[in-house]
């Protein structure tokens, strides 16, 4: 019968051209390696190796074992590390890449959702705004995020989930009385969240394009970075504000609970989406974020399928 280790001692021993520089390789004795290549021919009833000199070349029955021998061993490693991955998913730590909304929206849902299947794991939620989040992907240093939709997606696999209507908030009564147009919008004394990423912040983006195919400029009166302080501001009354309904619904009970929300005219929307690198192999504890995600932006935003 043919073995693992028989296998592996034939492969090196093939790719060496010696079964010393084989042992050497392996860890083992030269005799050891030899018994195990003799033990394998004697299993096949063939010679799989020639001695020419000091080394030895493959025979013709050598040739023909080879491309099955890499594919035994390959699948045996590939156990191996599958193997791996779910004990690192019951006992290690699951990164997993979210941006500043979505964490209003799903984030201790999502991580209550893996402890109660995986109450051994150590859980790390990475990013602020979908720019930064994206930048660790690309780096390697997360396997996967949830975003809001990215404009360019070079290299990397985007899978649109849901979405979420921007609102216009106001603590004025009056402002909230119908839709909020280009016009009206171009006018209004605003504070936007996310000022370090205000040139690439998707939402952001989505104004600009609403303000300038109506022929306006954007403007703002105040920039922070977080959305809980914009909604806080909106609700004193300094600024109006503009951010996803869901996240609206979220915060103004408790931060700004006399402020309210209307539409804007035409309906802008916001997309999320969930997004790795084109081709990569995802663990298990990424399929599962993936999953449990997906699934919980879903309760709360329109989904996209």
């Amino acid at each position: 019968m043919l073995s693992l280790h028989q296998l592996r001692c034939f492969l090196t021993t093939y790719e060496l051209g010696s079964l010393t520089a084989a042992a050497e390789e392996l860890g083992y004795a030269q005799p050891s390696v030899s018994e195990q290549i003799r033990t394998l021919e004697r299993s096949l009833g063939v010679e799989l190796f020639h001695r020419v000199g000091r080394g030895v070349v493959p025979s013709a029955a050598g040739e023909s074992l080879r491309p099955y021998a890499e594919q035994a061993v390959g699948a045996a490693e590939e156990g191996r590390r599958a193997v791996r991955a779910v004990t690192a998913l019951e006992t290690g730590t699951i990164r997993f890449g979210i941006f500043g909304i979505a964490r209003l929206y799903v984030s201790a849902t999502l991580v209550a959702d893996v402890l109660a299947r995986y109450p051994g794991v150590r859980v790390e939620l990475i990013g602020q705004n979908s720019t930064e989040v994206l930048d660790d992907l690309r780096r390697g240093r997360i396997e996967a995020a949830m975003i809001a939709a990215p404009q360019t997606s070079e290299g990397l696999t985007v899978l649109p989930v849901a979405r979420d209507e921007l609102v216009y908030l106001s603590a004025d009564p009056e402002r909230l009385a119908s839709p909020v147009t280009a016009r009206r919008l171009s006018k209004a004394q605003l504070v936007m969240p996310d000022t370090t990423w205000r040139a690439t912040d998707s939402a952001r983006i989505t104004l600009r394009r609403m303000l300038h195919d109506a022929g306006y400029d954007p403007s703002t009166r105040i920039e922070v970075e977080d959305v809980e302080t914009a909604v806080e501001l909106m609700g004193v009354g300094l600024a109006d504000t503009i951010i996803a309904k869901g996240a609206a619904l979220e915060l103004l009970p408790r931060l700004a609970p006399h402020a309210g929300w209307v539409s804007l005219r035409p309906r802008q929307f916001d997309s999320f989406a969930i997004v790795h690198r084109s081709g990569a192999r995802l663990s298990p504890a990424a399929q599962l974020m993936i999953e449990l995600s997906t699934a919980r932006i879903r309760e709360v935003a329109e989904p996209i399928r």
